[in-house]
């Protein structure tokens, strides 16, 4: 069955508790203060079975202007609003602000009832309720039905109820939503059950025994039960006045203004990205950096509200903002906020939710603002397009679209394939689903390339730049699994080289000048003279100016001309290629042979001809056994 909820809206005294009970039998007013009063101070809750079997939630709200912030919890999650307006007094303070309240949070269904008719004359009744037409143009409620009753009387409530029945028909389906969300407007201790929450479930579904998170603090509990106008149920979907057992929680954990959500779905924020309107009605400007009173779903906290493109707004404009919050909270994108002003206390504007988890912004940047622009007016795809390119370098987590975007699965699953398909996005790590765009990964490997561009320029006789020196150089893609999916990319492309662990441009070339080819004759030469006794190379480097024989040597290992045996002892490949047909043709005739009689044969110490059985070993060409080395069958 569909769910509906029915909130009440209107000025103190004009008789919205009364008109409750008269509908349902169930008094709202449940706080000792409210009956001495005779006022409503907290939000009240009861339920109505319509003709049609369909069950009515409703939430009855204080009218009195201290409560306002309790209102404002309790229009969370209204599908159908019944401003109530008494016939004796007509349209007063609250009448107003509710309504505007009720015009920020975009509730789009209302009705009009006109209580206490049993006060007032015909004529009064008539002026009255040209007034409140007048009152209505330009409001979501300007073509609702008016409806005349006595609570008292009871004139008028059958025709109310036949009303209500009709609208509820007209309420669409709520949209599921990606996670479970209930905002937290009563906290108690049920003898024998424990803690338990109510409110208005917002989107998703819950069953009893699943795992759930309390936000902000991020606490975690299990369902131990649910209930639904009073019955047990299993399972709870959006758009109910729910309450839920959490198991393993404190009622002093708890407050309103928390919300309950499916295990680990949100994350908490201290900023918030936002269109802000301000209300026509409202007494003066709004000036950059305000302190405000931030209420979205129950919760109020009082914040600060930056104007991103001007230093000021006008009563009756509307722009992108940013809230920063005294404390941390939960929202999703699309979700509705209100703003009072701090000091006096009344209702000023409110919006939309853009980003829920934005990163600050310059003022007046042009492109924050066309990023906001995008997240405010452009359809699913180009949203979390821009979703992901917030995350700059780092990128996005595929797994967090959801809470981002507050769509579902399925639709973002279409989505991220259709993006990725269009290479407008890459996933660069498939272990954590995270995915770049487009713009970014190819910014990264321009970086890339200019980094080697330099460094060719500033070393021309070095091979390559090693690939953790340059990853380290590399701002924009020091992440390594990024630098390793752009490394492959532009290998695979053939505009990079790897060899080994060097990485240059394809057409990098060492080329010698004539001064250089001298140098590299010079080194040349001293090693093939040495043979197989060369000087270690921190030797031979001291006889060249500057760092001249080590980029020397980098060119002429690269070349093949010298052959690295160790660390600072090089050999020419002519020597070395000598020395290797000599020892096969001895181990072809005898077999194997011994450090002692390798040493006799190359008639050199022990310095270069362990280095030079290693070498060999490592190369494969011999295998050691015991102390004696043999030839490697192949």
């Amino acid at each position: 069955m569909k769910q509906v909820i029915l909130g009440t809206a209107g000025h103190i005294d004009h008789g919205k508790t009364t008109l409750i009970k008269a509908l349902t039998g169930i008094d709202t007013d449940r706080l000792k203060e409210e009956k001495e009063r005779g006022i409503t101070i907290e939000l009240g809750f009861a339920h109505l079975k319509l003709p049609s079997g369909q069950i009515l939630g409703i939430i009855d709200v204080p009218g009195h202007e201290k409560f306002v912030k309790n209102m404002v919890a309790g229009a969370t999650g209204v599908d159908i609003v019944a401003l109530v307006i008494a016939a004796d007094e007509g349209v007063m303070p609250q009448t107003r602000e509710h309504l505007e309240i009720c015009q920020l949070l975009r509730v789009k269904r209302g009705i009009v009832v006109i209580t206490k008719i049993d006060m007032v004359d015909q004529e009064w009744l008539e002026l009255v309720r040209d007034d409140i037409s007048t009152f209505l143009i330009g409001t979501f409620l300007e073509d609702a039905p008016i409806m005349e009753v006595s609570a008292v009387g009871g004139k008028g409530l059958d025709e109310l109820i036949a009303l209500l029945d009709s609208m509820v028909k007209e309420v669409p389906e709520r949209e599921a939503g990606s996670f479970f969300r209930l905002p937290i407007d009563r906290v108690f201790i049920m003898k024998g059950f424990g803690t338990v929450v109510t409110g208005t479930s917002i989107s998703g579904s819950i069953k009893t025994g699943d795992e759930v998170s309390v936000y902000p603090q991020g606490l975690e509990s299990r369902i131990r039960g649910i209930q639904v106008h009073n019955h047990e149920v299993k399972e709870v979907s959006a758009g109910l006045r729910t309450a839920i057992n959490l198991q393993g929680l404190e009622k002093e954990e708890l407050q309103r203004g928390n919300v309950v959500a499916t295990k680990g779905s949100l994350t908490s924020t201290r900023m918030l990205d936002v269109t802000f309107h301000l209300l026509p009605s409202a007494l003066r400007k709004v000036k950059n950096r305000s302190v405000v009173r931030f209420h979205t779903g129950t919760a109020e906290i009082i914040s600060t509200i930056v104007l991103l493109d001007r230093d000021d707004l006008t009563p009756g404009q509307t722009c992108f903002a940013e809230i920063r919050l005294g404390e941390p909270t939960v929202v999703m994108s699309h979700d509705h906020f209100v703003l009072r002003s701090y000091s006096p206390i009344r209702t000023i504007g409110g919006g939309e939710i853009l980003n829920a988890l934005p990163q600050r912004k310059k003022r007046f940047s042009e492109a924050a603002l066309a990023e906001l622009k995008i997240l405010s007016t452009g359809n699913l795809s180009e949203v979390t397009e821009q979703y992901i390119a917030a995350g700059r370098f780092a990128g996005t987590e595929e797994a967090q679209l959801p809470f981002l975007t507050n769509a579902s699965r399925k639709k973002l699953d279409e989505i991220v394939k259709t993006l990725q398909a269009q290479r407008r996005i890459i996933q660069y790590d498939k272990e954590k689903g995270i995915l770049i765009h487009e713009g970014y990964y190819k910014e990264a490997s321009e970086e890339i390339l200019n980094t080697l561009t330099r460094y060719h320029q500033d070393f021309p006789l070095k091979v390559g730049l090693l690939k953790e020196e340059l990853r380290s150089r590399t701002v924009g893609s020091n992440n390594p699994k990024l630098f390793n999916s752009l490394i492959n990319h532009l290998t695979q492309e053939g505009v990079v080289v790897q060899e080994k662990e060097l990485l240059r441009l394809k057409e990098h070339r060492v080329t010698l000048a004539q001064d250089q080819e001298k140098i590299r004759r010079q080194i040349e030469e001293t090693y093939l003279k040495s043979g197989i006794q060369p000087p270690y190379f921190k030797e031979l480097k001291e006889k060249f100016p500057g760092n001249t024989a080590a980029d020397m040597l980098g060119v002429m290992v690269k070349d093949g001309i010298l052959v690295k045996v160790k660390e600072d002892l090089y050999f020419h490949r002519d020597v070395i290629e000598g020395l290797k047909n000599r020892l096969v043709g001895f181990l072809k005739d005898m077999g194997e042979i011994d450090t002692p009689q390798f040493k006799e044969m190359t008639n050199a110490s022990r310095k270069y001809t362990i280095p030079l059985l290693e070498y060999f070993d490592i190369t494969q060409l011999t295998m050691r056994v015991g102390d004696k080395r043999m030839l490697r069958r192949k």
